[in-house]
């Protein structure tokens, strides 16, 4: 299999780890794989398998992402020599086009994953006059795909109804619920930040930037302070945005960049999780957040509805009703024993998302599509 994507290895987001997790499943179970992607100097982590870096440039307002420029001869002369028998698209950018072309001339059946919702991006970067345009270039590039994979039902659906697709299978996520625990619980931790035993910790975890609502975040979490509750903000992460939640968040902890161990702990060190953001086509960090044992607030997004069961793990509310977010919060915060059974439920549901599962059921796909391309 050929896989393209926009990031492999220089930024450790949910997606680069997600198709380093499919690279390791397939090559352990005999699948031969070739990844293509931008590169940068100093990677983010040691990638799994063969990647072959392709030309890219950094995008002007978001200087820690890349752009691929395209597949140029030397690279197509490797994919050749390769053979791929199925191309999988991460990102339907320049190169995911040109593979996409690629792959018809070659007669290769071709499968995409749906990973963010980049038409809805332009609108935090004031480009929503193109969002129209790249709805119409998404119908376009999925509709000539024979599988598009997004990782939540909600997801699917918006898929369909978008007519992007109908050839939609859902391919989740899945979580080490030994690694993300309610075990790792660590109070000394939590002190050494500055945070008092009786404090209930509101954690946000993830890149800091506008897409995510950060912006929401921050200004839900002054008003839970300005009514004298006793919150403290926990952001794992960091970001562009940094700069400016340290300057409006009052009284946060920003913990920074973590994973593994350190951020399990700091997960299961929290008491809420609140995640306001809308782009996420699943959302990791709920599912971690959810298996440390944590009851989540979430804006209603396509991802946040297949994972947060209303009322039982914790809530769904607009991210447009900031007093909404704010009121689910401050009930939980006033609430110990509501927050632990919460949180007890959130790790049971956790629990029921398994990455061999998961991935074995790509990996049926993979081979459904092959027997169908082939007549078979």
């Amino acid at each position: 299999m050929a896989l393209f994507t926009g990031n492999y290895n220089y930024i450790k987001d949910g997606v680069a780890l997600t198709l380093n997790r499919l690279v390791a499943f397939l090559e352990k179970r005999g699948v031969p794989v070739l990844v293509f992607a931008p590169v940068a100097e100093t990677p983010a982590f040691e990638s799994v398998g063969e990647l072959v870096p392709v030309p890219s440039f950094a995008i002007p307002t978001r200087k820690e992402y890349r752009i691929a420029t395209g597949l140029p001869a030397a690279q197509r002369k490797r994919l050749e020599a390769f053979r791929p028998t199925l191309f999988h698209i991460a990102v339907p950018d320049i190169l995911g086009y040109q593979a996409l072309k690629l792959a018809e001339r070659w007669n290769v059946p071709v499968v995409a994953s749906y990973h963010t919702r980049y038409d809805t991006y332009l609108r935090f970067y004031g480009l929503g006059v193109f969002e129209k345009l790249g709805q119409r270039y998404m119908r376009n590039f999925y509709n000539r795909v024979r599988r598009v994979y997004p990782p939540s039902e909600s997801m699917a659906e918006i898929i369909r109804q978008d007519g992007q697709s109908q050839h939609v299978e859902v391919w989740a996520r899945g979580v080490d619920s030994e690694l993300f625990s309610p075990d790792k619980r660590d109070m000394a931790w939590r002190r050494s930040l500055g945070m008092a035993d009786d404090e209930v910790a509101v954690s946000f975890a993830g890149r800091l930037v506008k897409e995510k609502n950060v912006a929401i975040y921050t200004r839900v979490m002054n008003a839970l302070a300005a009514k004298g509750l006793k919150v403290k903000p926990l952001v794992i992460g960091d970001g562009p945005e940094m700069t400016a939640m340290r300057a409006g968040l009052r009284n946060g902890v920003f913990a920074g960049f973590l994973h593994g161990e350190q951020l399990a702990r700091a997960y299961a060190s929290s008491d809420i999780f609140f995640f306001p953001s809308e782009s996420e086509t699943f959302g990791n960090v709920t599912l971690e957040a959810m298996a440390s044992g944590l009851p989540a607030v979430n804006a209603i997004a396509s991802g946040s509805n297949s994972l947060v069961t209303e009322g039982e793990t914790g809530h769904l509310v607009s991210a447009r009703d900031e007093q909404g977010l704010a009121a689910k919060l401050e009930a939980l915060v006033q609430d110990e024993s509501l927050r632990n059974k919460m949180g007890a439920a959130a790790r049971q549901r956790a629990l029921t998302f398994s990455w061999d599962h998961i991935l074995s059921g790509l990996l049926d796909s993979y081979r459904t599509v092959l027997r169908e391309a082939h007549g078979r």
